[in-house]
């Protein structure tokens, strides 16, 4: 069975699941380069049908998700998303009325799917797959919570385990606790979409003047630098909690702008952050450890854009009894996709589907393109038949580079195929790569890959199964966080891609090659991207991001481009002067 799954909201893309076995996902924002794009995923179904190597006529099944009010007025009225999109990335001004559209948004995303919106929704739906070609497949739409959780439970390789799904809403609710043994899924709770602890952590961000669904990681790292307040005094505790297996607000959560503002009032940012941080930790950690009484499990799959919090994955790690936490790659919407066609795959009686290795599920390119592109430039490079160890050298001597090598990443994080590399010892080429490249706060800490062998010595608690996709932080061993000084945040945690020993691929032969001149098989690694666009896909975009920005080299297939030291000075020092 040929299923593509579909998301078409925040963060649209498509994937498709070819007899249980996903070989193509891509998110849509890669392709028409807006970020987080929400408009229908026309561009990722026809890269999904290329990669698979399959005519549309091919799919038995598209598998969508999600149908109450909200989604099917967003169908019926794409502009309406547009322009929601173009005001919460900020690229439009509020106006007046920006409090009470934003409450009036919230509570029209509390309603459950009715008899008249599953109809309307199914309905527009099936128009957009006519024009893609896929009006002779089957439709199956699913609800959002279960599609999350499907992502997360069949993706997990557990036999059985407790799944938790936290987002902001969809389908009415906001949470959902299920057992999953034998193959199968059975809920055993669910929070309504009125009580949601993302719309809580959305109010906190836009409070911040932050971007709702996108900044909400700053929060969390803003939260470090906070002089702590006691649980005794932290006056958000009072506004989110656990009931049981769900969770709880004090008010609805659509109206927890107004209680949050007053209390952002008495406190400094970093408190309120820290605050926020703390009340989210603290609900969750009582909301699974309920599920894990409930069922004697002692394994979670998170799924949701909660679960992108990696400090709350990491104390349910570490609550007592767990074994072991899976969180989906994509664990936000984008990855509904997958999610959807997972379901539909267990639904029909698909066997188990195998966990998910490697997330290189995007475009690849061939060398010929990419020596075509870097010709149309006009970059100077040359081929190397040694690139991970000329890379490597370069590193270690103090260069920042880029790296795009194999099949684009598929979800938020960059994973050795589309990266931004230095040495993770250096905060000084910290700044610099933020100050060229990502322009992000300064609170927010870079991340690093690290060879498992080297993971085992500077981790203090690494537990479970190795992380291969940057979804959990860690602790670093302070013996070690000089080693790791610009990758390092300032609790002393890093949230680590940990590479295996014997991974045969290109990037892990780079961490080897640094293993063997530093010490320690590890560097910086970060996406590869401006500040603001998407990661890139293309070679076209990469060699675009190595001419805009002050990196020393490009690391591209079987290619190394550089430029003279002259030229990259020149470009920093006029990043440097704009203030960037």
């Amino acid at each position: 069975m040929n299923i593509l799954g579909l998301w078409d909201g925040h963060d649209s893309g498509a994937a498709i699941l070819v007899d249980g076995c996903l070989v193509a996902a891509v998110n849509e924002e890669r392709l028409t380069r807006r970020k987080l794009e929400i408009q229908f995923p026309a561009r990722s179904i026809e890269a999904c049908l290329r990669i698979a190597g399959i005519d549309s006529s091919a799919i038995d099944v598209v598998a969508a998700t999600t149908s109450d009010v909200a989604k099917a007025l967003g169908r019926v009225f794409p502009a309406t998303k547009e322009a929601y999109y173009q005001l919460r990335r900020r690229k439009r001004m509020p106006g007046p009325l920006l409090s009470l559209r934003r409450r009036g948004k919230y509570r029209l995303t509390e309603w459950k799917p009715n008899a008249v919106s599953r109809w309307v929704s199914n309905r527009a739906l099936a128009h957009q797959l006519q024009e893609c070609g896929l009006g002779a497949a089957r439709q199956d739409v699913h609800d959002h919570h279960a599609c999350h959780a499907a992502g997360a439970a069949y993706a997990s390789g557990f036999s059985s385990c407790v799944v938790v799904t936290i987002d902001g809403v969809g389908d009415g609710l906001s949470s959902t606790v299920s057992h999953f043994r034998d193959g199968m899924l059975e809920r055993i709770a669910a929070t309504p979409a009125a009580q949601s602890p993302g719309v809580f952590f959305e109010h906190v961000t836009h409070l911040l003047n932050m971007r709702e669904l996108e900044d909400e990681g700053k929060v969390m790292a803003l939260a470090d630098y906070a002089a702590p307040v006691p649980d005794a005094e932290n006056p958000m505790l009072a506004l989110l909690r656990a009931d049981g297996p769900t969770f709880a607000t004090a008010v609805p959560s659509r109206r927890l702008d107004g209680p949050l503002k007053d209390i952002l009032w008495r406190y400094p940012n970093e408190q309120f952050a820290f605050m926020a941080q703390r009340t989210l930790e603290r609900a969750c950690e009582a909301v699974v450890g309920h599920a894990l009484r409930l069922t004697g499990e002692r394994r979670i799959a998170l799924a949701g854009g909660v679960a992108s919090n990696v400090k709350m994955n990491r104390r349910l790690r570490r609550l007592e009894g767990v074994d072991d936490v899976f969180v989906f790659p994509h664990m936000g919407d984008g990855g509904l996709a997958v999610g959807a066609a997972l379901l539909t795959h267990a639904q029909h009686g698909g066997a188990p589907v195998a966990p998910i290795a490697g997330l290189g599920l995007g475009p690849e390119y061939p060398a010929p393109a990419i020596e075509a592109a870097l010709r149309k430039y006009g970059v100077h490079f040359s081929c190397s038949r040694e690139l991970p160890r000329c890379v490597a050298r370069r590193l270690i001597d103090g260069e920042v580079g880029l790296w795009f090598e194999g099949r684009m990443e598929y979800g938020p994080r960059a994973l050795g195929h589309r990266s931004v590399l230095a040495r993770p010892d250096c905060p000084a080429l910290r700044d610099r790569i933020n100050l060229l490249l990502k322009r992000r706060v300064w609170y927010q800490p870079f991340c690093p890959s690290v060879l498992e062998r080297d993971a085992r010595t500077v981790l203090t608690d690494l537990t479970g199964r190795p992380n291969r996709h940057m979804t959990m932080a860690y602790q670093v061993a302070a013996a070690h966080r000089r080693a790791l000084s610009g990758v390092t945040n300032v609790d002393g945690s890093c949230r680590p891609h940990l590479v295996a020993d014997d991974d045969p691929g290109p990037y892990a032969d780079l961490l080897r090659e640094v293993r063997e001149l530093n010490g320690i098989g590890a560097v910086l690694n970060t996406s590869l991207n401006i500040h603001g666009e998407p990661l890139v896909c293309a070679p076209d975009e990469a060699i675009d991001v190595f001419v805009r920005s002050g990196a020393d080299f490009l690391a591209i297939g079987p290619f190394l481009a550089t430029r003279p030291v002259s030229v990259g000075h020149e470009v920093e020092d006029r990043v440097m002067r704009s203030g960037a």
